[in-house]
C-alpha cells in the first residue's frame, strides 16, 4: 500500500514550522513560520537586501580569510531575528525607526530568559541602563556589538539600528577567525556560534536554503513563448517549501497527511513535485493530472533508452523506482536545458534548480509543448 501511495502522489513529504519561543520572543510575534511558507528576494524589503549584498562586499575588509558568505546567509540570520525588520521604516542611509529592542534579558524566565545579564552600554544602544537587550535588525547584545560594530554606510557612526552597520556586523561575527562559509559544518558552527540552539540553527539553514534556491537565475535566453512562460512560472516558485500533496493549478497549498515516511503536508504550504508541474503548465492551459505517474500519459513521450539528450527546455522529466514501468514513477520535474530542472525533491527541500541526475530511476520524459 505505502509503495501505491507513493507512486500515486510523488515524492516525499514536508518539513515542520516551528521557530523556538527564544526567536518569538526576540521578534515580538511568530509570524506563518519559518520554513512553513517559503522564502526569496521578493520577500525582503528593497533596502534592507541592499544592506545585505553591501556587507557581502565589505567584509573581506575585516575578516580577509573568511570565504562563502553570500547574502542568503545573512538574510537567514535576519529573517530569524527581526523578520527583515519588516514594519519598520528603513531609510535611505539604512537608518531602522522605531528601533527593534529584545526583552530585558533579567532572568524573569520569560521564553526561556533565565539569565541575567548586565548592563555594559548605559543604554546606549538598548535604551536602558537596567540590563541588557538584544538590539537591531540583526539581535545583538551591546557588548557582542562593541566588538564586531562597524560603520558601514560611511557616517562615522557603528550602529547597531542601521541595516547597513548591522548587515555588516553579522558578516563579520559569522565569518570569525576565516571561517569557510561554503562547509556546511563551519556554517553550521557559525550560526551555533550566533545562537547556541540545534532548533535555532535548524531554522536558520532552512532559510538560508530557500534564499539560496531563490538566488539562483538560469539562462534563458534561448527559451521563447509558451515553454519560457511554463519555465518562469515554475522558476517563480523556488525557495517555496516542499509539500506532500501541496500545490495546484492556482499556485502553492496546504498539502495532507501522510507520505510512506510518515510526513504531513497538512500544515506546510508549498508544493510537491507533480502539483509543482501542474501549477506551471496551467500558466499555459494544459490541465495535467494530479500525479507524477498519471502525467507520464500526457504529450509525446522521451523513452528513458534516448538518454537525459533527448531532453528539451520545458518537457517533464520522470523517475520511477522501476524504469521503464510507468506505473511505479514516483517523481517529475521540468527540464530547464543544460542537465537542469526545477525540483521540488523532497521533505525538507524548497523548488530549486537540480541536475537531472540528483534523482535516481530516470524514466524519461515526456513533450507537452
Amino acid at each position: 500500500m505505502a509503495l501505491l501511495i507513493f507512486a500515486a502522489v510523488c515524492c516525499a513529504a514536508p518539513v515542520g514550522n516551528a521557530i523556538s519561543a527564544y526567536v518569538a520572543l526576540k521578534t515580538g510575534a511568530q509570524d506563518d513560520g519559518g520554513i512553513a511558507e517559503g522564502g526569496s528576494a521578493a520577500d525582503i524589503p528593497p533596502r534592507m537586501l541592499t544592506a545585505y549584498k553591501n556587507a557581502v562586499q565589505q567584509v573581506g575588509k575585516y575578516s580577509p580569510k573568511c570565504q562563502g558568505m553570500r547574502w542568503p546567509i545573512l538574510a537567514g540570520i535576519a529573517k530569524v531575528e527581526s523578520n527583515h525588520a519588516i514594519g519598520r521604516n528603513i531609510a535611505d542611509n539604512g537608518d531602522i525607526r522605531p528601533k527593534i529592542y529584545g526583552v530585558l534579558l533579567n532572568g524573569s524566565g520569560q521564553g526561556g530568559n533565565t539569565t541575567v545579564f548586565p548592563d555594559t552600554d548605559g543604554g546606549k544602544w538598548d535604551g536602558t541602563a537596567n540590563g541588557e537587550r538584544a538590539v537591531g535588525p540583526f539581535q545583538f547584545l551591546p557588548s557582542t556589538w562593541e566588538g564586531i560594530g562597524k560603520d558601514a554606510n560611511g557616517d562615522k557612526i557603528a550602529d547597531p539600528h542601521n541595516a547597513d552597520d548591522a548587515a555588516l556586523g553579522a558578516a563579520i561575527y559569522l565569518c570569525g577567525n576565516g571561517r569557510d562559509l561554503t562547509k556546511r559544518s563551519q556554517l553550521k558552527a557559525a550560526i551555533m556560534q550566533y545562537n547556541q540552539s540545534s532548533e535555532y540553527v535548524a531554522n536558520v539553514l532552512g532559510w538560508i536554503d530557500q534564499y539560496t534556491a531563490a538566488a539562483k537565475d538560469p539562462d534563458l535566453k534561448n527559451v521563447t513563448g509558451k515553454v519560457r512562460t511554463v519555465i518562469e512560472a515554475a522558476l517563480s516558485q523556488r525557495g517555496v517549501p516542499y509539500s506532500w500533496g501541496g500545490g495546484n493549478a492556482g499556485g502553492k497549498s496546504y498539502g495532507f497527511c501522510c507520505s510512506p515516511s510518515g510526513k504531513s503536508g497538512a500544515s506546510i504550504k508549498g508544493f510537491d513535485c507533480s502539483g509543482l508541474t501542474t501549477y506551471a503548465y496551467a500558466k499555459v492551459g494544459i490541465r495535467l493530472p494530479r500525479t507524477a505517474a498519471a502525467q507520464a500519459g500526457v504529450g509525446k513521450r522521451i523513452p528513458a533508452s534516448l538518454g537525459t539528450g533527448a531532453l528539451k527546455s520545458g518537457d517533464l522529466v520522470f523517475y520511477a523506482t522501476a524504469p521503464g514501468r510507468d506505473s511505479t514513477i514516483y517523481h517529475v520535474g521540468i527540464y530547464l536545458g543544460s542537465g537542469q530542472m526545477v525540483n521540488a525533491p523532497r521533505p525538507g527541500t524548497v523548488v530549486r534548480l537540480d541536475a537531472v541526475n540528483a534523482m535516481s530511476g530516470y524514466a524519461g520524459g515526456a513533450r507537452l509543448l
